[in-house]
């Protein structure tokens, strides 16, 4: 099993996240993510938000670190961990800007970058940014095609329904031949989209029989990765049975990579969460 880390800080849900995370910066993130790096972790979060209307924050916080920025400062100071966006709304952004950008972020990784790319919710944000919201879906599917035909070439090219372009350089590129997308989201919808369209599926909020049957009923191309987290915070220090049997539960639904967040009290608490999870067996 891989894991991969729900970094702190970086986002803040009401009442899901500890006390000390508000006040933390870049520097607490630094070393846990060196950490995560140091033990093995297959790669790190960050998700995106650009502005959150102050009522819808409080329910889905308003603190959403910028993925771009915080991966581009993060690769500089590790080795081998990847860096997931979880997610990148598709919608609010040109697929030519994502691939300039994040294929950018994938040669300053040397090639570390996992796209993780979602539909969107947030009608209001779309609004404030000037994103159409009716028809997100079929847009999203034009341009995650035409992301993924744009990431690792220079000169791209792609004839869509809602989006046309050729004879343009983006350069750089990604470094990677091919770099991992991964769709986001919470309906059957975002599975066949990813099967179609992507190399993974990372949903969340869903029971797990549920993940389970919707998996059965599609055929998963080979390599296709399923991110699944458990539904609350692991404490692998002290419960180290309940961390294993949640890991189970989360394999046996079709887990191929767990993204993990943890009880933690303060920084030095997450790294030593960190590594007591490397002796878990699920």
């Amino acid at each position: 099993m891989r894991y991969g880390v729900i970094t702190p800080v970086l986002t803040l849900l009401p009442h899901a996240h500890a006390r000390w995370e508000a006040d933390a910066g870049i520097a607490e993130v630094e070393r846990i993510v060196v950490a995560a790096d140091r033990l093995g972790y297959d790669h790190v979060t960050c998700s995106e938000h650009v502005a959150v209307p102050v009522d819808v924050a409080a329910v889905r916080g308003g603190r959403y670190w910028d993925p771009l920025a915080t991966f581009g400062y993060l690769a500089a100071r590790t080795e081998r961990i990847r860096f997931a966006t979880y997610v990148l709304v598709v919608g609010y952004h040109h697929p030519l800007a994502i691939a300039k950008r994040y294929g950018t972020l994938d040669q300053v990784s040397d090639g570390r970058l996992i796209l993780g790319l979602g539909v969107g919710s947030l009608e209001p944000e779309f609004d404030l940014l000037g994103a159409p919201f009716a028809d997100r879906g079929a847009r999203a599917d034009d341009a995650i095609r035409a992301v993924r035909a744009s990431l690792s070439q220079r000169q791209p090219s792609y004839r869509g329904e809602h989006y046309e372009f050729g004879d343009v350089i983006v350069d750089p590129c990604a470094q990677q031949e091919r770099v991992p997308i991964w769709i986001g989201g919470r309906t059957r919808r975002s599975l066949r989209r990813a099967v179609a369209l992507a190399d993974g599926w990372a949903p969340f909020g869903l029971d797990l029989a549920q993940v389970r049957s919707w998996l059965d009923a599609e055929t998963l191309p080979d390599g296709f990765d399923v991110v699944l987290a458990p539904a609350r915070p692991l404490d692998p220090s002290a419960e180290p049975g309940r961390a294993a049997d949640e890991i189970g539960s989360l394999t046996e639904a079709g887990a191929t990579i767990v993204d993990v967040r943890f009880v933690h009290h303060s920084v030095e608490h997450c790294i030593e969460q960190l590594a007591a999870m490397q002796a878990v067996e699920p």
